[in-house]
């Protein structure tokens, strides 16, 4: 009993069921990013472009750093000192925390998350041609934002860098892409659907 086009086609079209199968295209192409990237960096070491993978990871791990270092001193008025792209502030129990900008910190992965998940996505490319650049910018926001959120979040919390790495701050990258493409989705996709 094989799969029938036109029933899936029928089932697309309902709007009852449209939204599961667009979740579930946006969780099969983000998973099969995730699966790709641990493969591509796990085992074959970013073959065969490593040395400009690496490269890019220090020039965007510099850069992250440079942009919530002015974000915390010209923002929120935080003193601190760096040391190396170490960002190092006292917290509220009179003792120091610091926050260090490595390459992994980057929002490189994310960023090719966004760019495997919108080009294989359905929709208008004239469309595309804006919305993935500006796309990559949020993504890179979002990162500054995390940056300094394990910051500010450090100071109360000292002990808590582990809440606030692993758990709070990286969902909040996905939170932020599923709603990118879910506007995606429901102004462009279906916008495009709707008028063909």
């Amino acid at each position: 009993m094989g799969l029938d086009k036109e029933k899936i086609k029928e089932l697309y079209s309902d709007k009852r069921y449209q939204s599961f199968f667009d979740v579930g295209l946006f969780f099969v192409l983000i998973l099969s990013f995730h699966v790709l990237y641990v493969v591509w960096n796990d085992y074959m070491h970013y073959w065969p472009i490593k040395d400009t993978i690496d490269k890019l990871f220090v020039w965007a791990s510099k850069l992250l750093f440079n942009q919530s270092t002015w974000t915390l001193e010209h923002i929120f008025n935080m003193e601190f000192f760096t040391k190396g792209q170490t960002i190092v502030f006292q917290n509220h129990h009179d003792s120091y925390s610091a926050v260090t900008v490595a390459p992994e910190c980057t929002s490189l992965k994310q960023w090719m998350h966004w760019l495997f998940l919108m080009l294989l996505y359905p929709g208008p490319w004239k469309h595309k041609a804006w919305y993935i650049p500006l796309g990559l910018v949020i993504v890179e926001l979002t990162n500054v934002v995390r940056i300094v959120g394990i910051c500010l979040f450090l100071r109360p919390f000292p002990d808590s860098f582990a809440l606030a790495h692993d758990v709070i701050f990286k969902i909040m990258f996905y939170v932020v892409i599923f709603l990118m493409w879910a506007l995606w989705n429901d102004h462009f996709h279906h916008k495009r659907v709707k008028t063909s």
